[in-house]
């Protein structure tokens, strides 16, 4: 099996393509210890910003295998869904269960979701929460959903105009997708451009199309399309069939 052809992005997008899903997964976690590594010796700290979903496991499973100074990271995440960390759709849960093992275990967590109902309260609270991050973050790694969403910045959803706005302050917002079982609280893209490399990872022929036809969209009706149309932090897109 070849690595597909590349991608119709803009030619500053850097693409890493793979044969396998296997592949892909070593080769991001390889490059994000390497940043993080950098990290920690430049700063003795580093900051990684992770997604949660099916899709990011096998890279989460490979990278808290990375042999790095892992007592100097913090970690944190894109979005979660206002649940409990032990619900079966907690991002934080899967970020525990799949990142924070073996030489990862040292790692530090900020979640987004705390114990508070009210999801102004939490909203709140992960604002401050998030003030303990490394900045710049030394990679931001994002999921895309065939709709064009990354993190939980669905186009058209309550709240997502606001936290695609670069003009406001806020490092988190709250969003209600149409349909969707949870609200959700999501990184804005000011937080998530905060980064020193942007990477997304995409699997399939369904996602490849869909982050071709947001490279020449709206970011309001595809969100990915702010972080793929600017020029200011390196994006790096790493897909397999």
């Amino acid at each position: 099996m070849s690595a597909p052809d590349p991608l119709l992005l803009p030619a500053t997008v850097q693409q890493h393509l793979f044969a396998t899903g296997a592949q892909t997964a070593q080769a991001l976690a390889a490059a994000v210890a390497a940043n993080l590594q950098d990290g920690v010796r430049r700063r003795r700290r580093a900051g990684l910003i992770v997604p949660g979903g099916r899709t990011p496991v096998a890279f989460l499973d490979q990278l808290a295998a990375q042999q790095i100074g892992w007592s100097g990271v913090t970690v944190s995440l894109s979005d979660d869904r206002l649940v409990p960390a032990d619900h079966a759709d907690s991002n934080e849960g899967v970020v525990r269960r799949h990142l924070l093992q073996k030489a990862a275990a040292s790692a530090s967590l900020i979640p987004l979701v705390s114990a508070a109902s009210a999801p102004q309260v939490q909203l709140a609270s992960a604002e401050r929460a998030l003030a303990a991050m490394p900045r710049p973050s030394d990679a931001a790694v994002l999921g895309m959903g065939e709709d064009g969403h990354t993190a939980s910045l669905f186009p058209g959803a309550p709240g997502t105009a606001e936290a695609l706005d670069l003009r406001r302050p806020e490092r988190v917002a709250l969003v209600s997708p149409a349909g969707a079982p949870h609200p959700r609280i999501s990184l804005t893209l000011r937080a998530l451009l905060d980064t020193r490399a942007v990477m997304i990872l995409i699997q399939g022929e369904g996602k490849a199309a869909a982050i071709e036809r947001a490279a020449r969209s709206d970011p309001a009706r595809h969100p990915i399309a702010a972080f793929l149309q600017q020029k200011s932090v390196p994006v790096h897109v790493y897909y397999n069939r």
